[in-house]
C-alpha cells in the first residue's frame, strides 16, 4: 500500500544529518535531524484513517488493514524551544519520527511522519510512545481543524495495538497501563520557529543553549532551504538581496501567524501549550496536545490543566503568537537584524490579526455588504453578552442564522428562548464557580499577603488568590438565584444586544436592492462559516472511552461528523445509529452512570463534561 508512494526527500539533501548511530536520548549538535528506528508495535490494529488525508499522498482505502505497515529506517529533528516563557534548550522530535517526503498526484511535496514511533536522541526521560487518547484527540482534531478551513497540519490514520506504557493520566500517582498508538501525520513541513532556536547561546536567565551554538552556517542553510522551498516567491523576488529576502519570508510568516491566531479565536479554539517549538515555520496548526474547544464563553479560559498561570489562555493567543514571533526573530540574527525583525512586527502583526479577525467575525453575523467602524463594537458587544449569560460560543454563533430583521413578536420570543437555552444553568454556573482552595489554606494566604507581602509576591500566587475569592463570590450570589431568575436576566441581556444587531442589519438592507436576495446570502454566508459541530472534549472522550474498550465505531462516526461542520453529514443520521448499536455494549460499560449518557453532537456539554481535565 505505501511503496506506491514516490518519495523526495528534499529536506534531508538540504540539511545536514547528524552521522551518529548511537541510540537513546542524547545532545545532537551540528545537524537539523538525527537517525532513528522506528520501535514495532504487537498486534497493531486501525482505529480510523482520514481518506481526504491520504488522498494528498495519492493514496485510497487499503484493500486490507494496513495497520502492520512499518518503517525500516527514519528520522527525528531537532529542535529548541521557549516553554512557557522560558528557554529549555535542546528539545527535538522526542516521539515523532520523518519517514520522508512524498510527491502528491499535483506533484506537491508532503512531509509524513510517524507520532508515537519509539524513542530517538530527543525523548529525554520519555519513552517516546503516545497512547490512545491523545492520538485519538490529535487525530480527530487534525481533520476537525482542516475542514473547518483552519490551516493545520493532517492526519491519515490512527493506529493503536496491545503493546503498553504506564501513563499517570493527572500526575496524581495513580498511573496506568495504556495502549502505544501512532498517528500518521502530513504537512508541507514540520519544521518550527524552535528550529531555529537551537543555534541560541547561554540563555541569560535558565542557562540553558542550543547544540548548535556559533554554526551560523546551518542557520543559513535552514533560512535558503524553507523560503526556497516554502516561499518560492519571496526567494525568486529577492534573490539577489539575502537580508530583504529575509525581512520579506518574516513578514509573511507574521502575518500568517497573525491570520491563523485570528481564525482560532472565531471559532474558539485554544491551543493550550503555544511555546516557540510548537509554532509552525509555515503558518500552520501544529502540535495537538491539551488542546480545547471553548464551550462556554469565557475570554480567560485555559484549556490545559497544567496551564497554573494562565498563559495560554484564550484571550492571551493573540498576543503570545506575537511574542513567540518576537523570540523567532532573535533566533534569525545576524542574517536579519533585529532592528528590521523587530519594526516589520510591530508593523505588521497586530494590524494583520485585526483585519482578518473581523473580516470573519463580519462573515459570522452576515454582514456582507457594509464594513463600518461600528462592527468591532457589535462584535466585542456580542462577546460580552456571550460571558454575562454564559452563552455557548458555537451554538450561539450558530443561531444567529435564523434571526431576521422583520421577525414577528412571537417568533422573537421562540427564538430568544432557543438562543438562552445555550446558556449555562445554575447548575452549570455553580459546579463552574465553585471554591477550590480549602478555606483554611485561602485564610492563610491572605494573612500572608498582608503580613509579608514580598514573599506572598515571590510565592507567584496572587492571580491564583484572586480567582479563588472571585469564585466564592460568584458562587454565593448563584445559591441566591433561582433558575427564573437567571432566564429573565439572561433575555434583557440578549435582547439588548439583539435590537443592536437588528439596527445594523436594518443598515445592510438599506445599501442592496432586492432585500431577499441579500438575506438568502446572508444565511449562506453564515451558515457557512458558524459551524454546527467542533470536537468538543466530551464528544471526543466518548469516542475515546469506546475505542478503549475496542469499539472504533465512534472515532469513525465523529471523524465523518468533523468532515462536515457546517451541515449535516450526507448519511450521518444512519451512520450514527449503526455506530451506537454496535457500541451499545462498549458504552454500558464506560457509561455506568446516568449522567454520562450521550449528547447530541450540536448540543452544549453535559455537566458531567465538566469534571473532564486535559494536561
Amino acid at each position: 500500500w505505501l511503496g506506491a508512494l514516490r518519495f523526495d526527500n528534499l529536506a534531508l539533501r538540504s540539511l545536514p544529518v547528524d552521522a551518529s548511530e548511537e541510540g537513546g536520548p542524547r545532545t545532537v549538535p551540528g545537524a537539523c535531524f538525527a537517525r532513528v528506528r522506528p520501535s514495532p508495535l504487537q498486534n497493531p490494529r486501525l482505529v480510523a484513517m482520514s481518506l481526504p488525508a491520504l488522498a494528498l499522498l495519492g493514496l485510497e482505502a487499503p484493500a486490507a488493514d494496513p495497520a502492520a505497515a512499518e518503517a525500516e529506517a527514519a528520522l527525528a529533528h531537532c529542535y529548541c524551544g521557549h516553554q512557557f516563557g522560558s528557554f529549555a534548550g535542546q528539545l527535538g522530535d522526542g516521539a515523532a519520527m520523518y519517514l520522508g517526503e512524498v510527491l502528491g498526484p499535483r506533484g506537491e511535496r508532503w512531509e509524513i511522519q510517524l507520532k508515537g514511533a519509539g524513542i530517538t536522541p530527543f525523548s529525554r526521560q520519555a519513552d517516546g510512545r503516545k497512547v490512545l487518547r491523545s492520538s485519538i484527540r490529535e487525530f480527530l482534531c487534525s481533520e476537525a481543524m482542516f475542514h473547518l478551513g483552519i490551516p493545520t497540519t493532517r492526519a491519515g490514520t490512527c493506529v493503536t495495538s496491545d503493546s503498553k506504557v504506564v501513563r499517570d493520566v493527572f500526575y496524581d500517582g495513580n498511573p496506568k497501563n495504556e495502549r502505544c498508538t501512532v498517528v500518521l501525520r502530513i504537512a508541507s513541513t514540520f519544521i518550527r520557529f524552535g528550529s531555529f532556536e537551537i543555534f541560541k547561546p547561554p540563555d541569560e536567565y535558565t542557562g540553558r543553549k542550543g547544540p548548535s551554538v556559533n554554526r551560523n552556517d546551518i542557520r543559513i542553510q535552514m533560512l535558503d532551504y524553507v523560503i526556497s522551498t516554502f516561499y518560492p516567491e519571496i526567494q525568486e523576488a529577492y534573490s539577489d538581496n539575502t537580508v530583504q529576502r529575509n525581512a520579506a519570508f518574516f513578514r509573511e510568516i507574521t502575518k500568517r501567524t497573525a491570520r491563523l491566531v485570528a481564525d482560532w479565536q472565531c471559532v474558539g479554539f485554544c491551543h493550550g501549550v503555544l511555546n516557540t517549538d510548537n509554532m509552525s515555520i509555515v503558518g500552520l496548526t501544529i502540535d495537538y496536545g491539551p488542546f480545547g474547544f471553548m464551550d462556554r464563553y469565557d475570554p480567560e479560559h485555559i484549556c490545559n490543566g497544567s496551564d497554573n498561570t494562565g498563559r495560554y489562555a484564550y484571550n492571551k493567543q493573540p498576543e503570545i503568537c506575537k511574542w513567540n514571533l518576537g523570540k523567532l526573530a532573535e533566533a534569525l540574527v545576524p542574517e536579519l537584524p533585529l532592528e528590521i525583525s523587530q519594526l516589520i512586527l510591530e508593523e505588521e502583526y497586530d494590524a494583520e490579526f485585526e483585519k482578518h479577525y473581523l473580516q470573519k467575525m463580519r462573515k459570522k453575523l452576515g454582514l456582507i455588504q457594509l464594513e463600518l467602524e461600528e462592527d468591532s463594537k457589535l462584535v466585542s458587544e456580542l462577546l460580552e453578552t456571550m460571558h454575562l449569560t454564559a452563552g455557548d460560543f458555537t451554538n450561539s454563533f450558530y443561531l444567529l442564522s435564523s434571526f431576521s430583521v422583520d421577525i414577528d413578536p412571537s417568533k422573537f420570543e421562540d427564538f430568544l428562548e432557543e438562543l438562552t437555552s445555550q446558556c449555562a444553568s445554575v447548575e452549570e454556573l455553580k459546579v463552574v464557580f465553585k471554591p477550590q482552595m480549602d478555606p483554611r489554606q485561602l485564610s492563610m494566604m491572605l494573612m500572608l499577603a498582608q503580613s509579608n507581602p514580598q514573599l506572598f509576591a515571590l510565592i507567584g500566587t496572587k492571580a491564583n488568590i484572586n480567582k479563588e475569592l472571585e469564585r466564592i463570590e460568584q458562587f454565593s450570589k448563584l445559591e441566591q438565584l433561582t433558575a427564573d431568575d437567571l432566564l429573565s436576566r439572561n433575555k434583557r441581556h440578549w435582547k439588548e444586544w439583539l435590537e443592536k444587531y437588528r439596527e445594523r442589519l436594518q443598515k445592510e438592507i438599506g445599501s442592496v436592492g432586492n432585500a431577499d436576495a441579500w438575506n438568502t446570502e446572508r444565511v449562506k454566508v453564515m451558515n457557512s462559516n458558524n459551524p454546527k459541530y467542533i470536537l468538543r472534549n466530551y464528544i471526543a472522550q466518548n469516542a475515546i472511552e469506546a475505542a478503549e474498550n475496542g469499539d472504533f465505531s465512534e472515532v469513525r462516526n465523529v471523524l465523518k461528523l468533523l468532515e462536515h461542520p457546517f451541515q449535516e453529514a450526507e448519511g450521518f443520521q444512519e451512520l450514527k445509529e449503526d455506530a451506537e448499536e454496535e457500541g451499545a455494549t462498549a458504552t454500558a460499560a464506560v457509561c455506568s452512570q446516568e449522567t454520562r449518557s450521550r449528547q447530541s453532537y450540536c448540543s452544549k456539554p453535559p455537566l458531567w463534561a465538566s469534571e473532564l481535565c486535559v494536561t
